[in-house]
């Protein structure tokens, strides 16, 4: 199991086992790059043994709080150990500040203990491979297990083609599950109930921040915190024994993490983009004038659209699940172009849900006022015209319109508007906009969908006013699902590894509550705006907000047509089982027609078609 992860860490591995507990490691040396940081780890006292993928920032900090030791080396491992020892587990996960996927193993108390960071940066899985409780940072690993059960989740795949991710604390695997961000879990190795799995247990929660009251200060007060927690984080996470370097799209949020470390920094940064053939997805000039005003030391490289395609074959190696973000094919270019400079990056991810960034807030708040002044039956009358097939039929005799060189098609607009317009609540028109298919149950066969905090409707988020809501949601389901683990997977599978300074936990307490005048209106993003101001000219950074895309509409059109077709055919779809073939190849037809954009549909079912087809294989 260890040595199916050694993309994830190259430079070491080590292995512990006692009684009927083992703990495999494999390293990327960031820190103490000596065998004083070899993994697994006992600490002083021999009682506790850890094995653990992440870096805990503040651990000088911690380690000034542990005096009295002899300290082998300067790791944070080392101090993460330590303080396990000195005051428990649960104590010593919440003093952390950093990314971390923690396995521990209490030698006295014969209790294992799996824990994952405040915001879910580090995966981990968990579960039972016959009478073997198991545990890894990728699923993948199970791949060493003859035992493992490998059985496909219905339901999963269900809340996947709805989400595009499996989301926490689900996988694709029956009887797997992952760790939610900001818990842990502890079994008792000396007498485990076989085939239970432990009950999780919290240790951060964005709840607490998200519930009080936000912040009655001035301007210049939230700016002046705001902006010193923010250099608290940069500067933390610029310690390495390493070279360190930065993701710049030259957006508001990755332009600010640079800034911030140019300025902490007293040589150029290395910065890195990849630029594209494609006007429409090309990020390579804002990124370039940005880095010339910081003067970073900037490096981008144009790739074609063969070499986009190209990345599509580490898909399989890359996603150990499903998992249909396209973003995911560039984002392991540019962590391989910068992974032959340095070993770690910092990025901007995070931004977009802390600072209220993403375009369909206030899309769908306006469509809810204007739902709203409809009474219920006319909504659902007009839902049912718009949405039949004499309406869509003639909506797709209209060329497409292009948008900022991409296609809008008003066949698969109105289909979406229908759906929309039958909605009772704005809880349900933000699910609608955070979909794909929207009914997925009728797709997936004997698949019902799980609950997500998107359709949980008893959840604690429904104390929040709306407009905060929908971030919340965001923040705690699509960016450790969706944004998180595409970094993690495309950066790892080139051992590079990727930190996060806007979601250091603390910063991320603070922006919760900062008042709404700071967040929603006609400005997006205002607050992180204005930190960045100081730094950079708006000019630089203010344009319509692009995404890290791909032209996944015209390549369905295109090159990927004869494979698309393959993974798709009916005849192969009905042999395999999961999926009621007609409504795909509906989608399918229209798509190719060009009388409508099914891109996003058609994907992730390609995504977990190809998925599947890999691990069949490779069993």
């Amino acid at each position: 199991m260890r040595d199916r992860l050694a993309h994830r860490g190259p430079d070491d591995a080590g292995t512990w086992c006692e009684r009927n507990v083992g703990l495999g490691h494999r390293r990327l040396s960031i820190i103490d790059l000596s065998q004083e940081g070899h993994q697994p780890m006992l600490s002083h006292d021999t009682r506790f043994v850890v094995a653990y993928n992440g870096e805990i920032y503040n651990f000088e900090a911690l380690r000034a709080r542990l005096p009295g030791r002899r300290w082998r080396g300067h790791s944070d491992s080392e101090v993460l150990l330590e303080a396990i020892a000195a005051w428990g587990a649960a104590k010593a996960f919440a003093a952390c500040v950093g990314m971390f996927a923690i396995a521990v193993y209490d030698r006295q108390k014969q209790e294992l203990t799996l824990a994952r960071d405040a915001l879910g940066i580090k995966p981990m899985y968990y579960g039972w491979c016959g009478s073997r409780f198991v545990f890894a940072s990728e699923l993948g690993a199970l791949d060493a297990l003859p035992s493992a059960d490998r059985t496909v989740s219905r339901d999963a795949l269900a809340t996947f083609l709805r989400l595009s991710h499996v989301p926490a604390p689900h996988t694709i695997y029956e009887g797997m599950q992952k760790l939610v961000p900001g818990t842990a879990v502890t079994l008792s190795t000396a007498s485990p109930s076989i085939g239970a799995l432990p009950a999780p247990w919290t240790f951060w929660s964005a709840k607490e921040s998200a519930l009080l009251e936000p912040f009655a200060r001035s301007q210049a007060d939230l700016d002046a915190e705001g902006l010193a927690l923010l250099r608290q984080a940069v500067r933390s996470q610029l310690v390495a024994d390493v070279p360190v370097g930065a993701f710049l799209s030259g957006g508001i949020d990755s332009s600010l993490v640079v800034a911030i470390m140019q300025e902490c920094s007293s040589r150029p940064v290395k910065t890195f983009t990849i630029g594209f053939d494609l006007a429409a997805y090309d990020e390579a000039e804002p990124a370039r004038r940005v880095a010339a005003h910081l003067g970073t030391e900037h490096t981008s490289l144009t790739m074609t659209e063969p070499e986009l395609l190209g990345a599509m074959t580490e898909l399989p190696r890359m996603c150990d699940e499903p998992f249909g973000d396209s973003s995911i094919l560039p984002t392991y270019l540019v962590s391989r172009l910068a992974r032959e400079q340095v070993t770690v990056c910092l990025s901007g991810d995070g931004g977009d849900e802390l600072g209220w960034g993403y375009s369909r807030y206030p899309l769908c708040e306006s469509a809810w006022a204007r739902l709203e002044r409809i009474p219920s039956p006319l909504r659902r009358a007009a839902a049912a015209v718009i949405g039949a097939e004499p309406s869509l039929a003639l909506a797709r005799l209209i060329p497409p319109v292009r948008v900022r060189g991409r296609s809008k098609h008003l066949g698969s607009r109105l289909e979406r508007i229908a759906d929309v317009l039958g909605h009772r609540e704005q809880a349900d028109v933000y699910l609608d906009f955070v979909s794909h298919w929207k009914h997925p149950d009728a797709i997936v066969l004997g698949g019902h969908e799980r609950r997500s905090i998107y359709s949980d409707r008893d959840d604690w988020t429904t104390a929040l006013p709306m407009w905060r809501r929908m971030a919340v949601q965001d923040l705690l389901g699509y960016l450790p699902n969706d944004i998180l683990t595409k970094v993690d997977r495309a950066s790892m599978r080139v051992a590079l590894e990727s930190r996060v300074p806007l979601l250091d936990h603390r910063f991320v307490e603070f922006c919760l509550r900062l008042p709404e005048s700071e967040l929603r209106g006609s400005e997006p993003k205002r607050f992180l705006k204005r930190l960045l101001a100081r730094y950079v000219p708006r000019a630089l950074t203010d344009r319509p907000k692009q995404g890290f895309g791909v032209p996944m509409a015209d390549w369905l059109r295109g090159p990927l047509r004869s494979w698309a077709g393959d993974l798709l055919e009916p005849q192969r779809l009905r042999a395999e089982g999961f999926f009621q073939p007609r409504e795909i190849e509906r989608k399918l037809r229209q798509h190719l027609a060009g009388e409508a954009d099914w891109a996003a549909w058609l994907w992730d079912v390609l995504c977990f078609q190809n998925w599947y087809d890999a691990r069949r294989r490779a069993t």
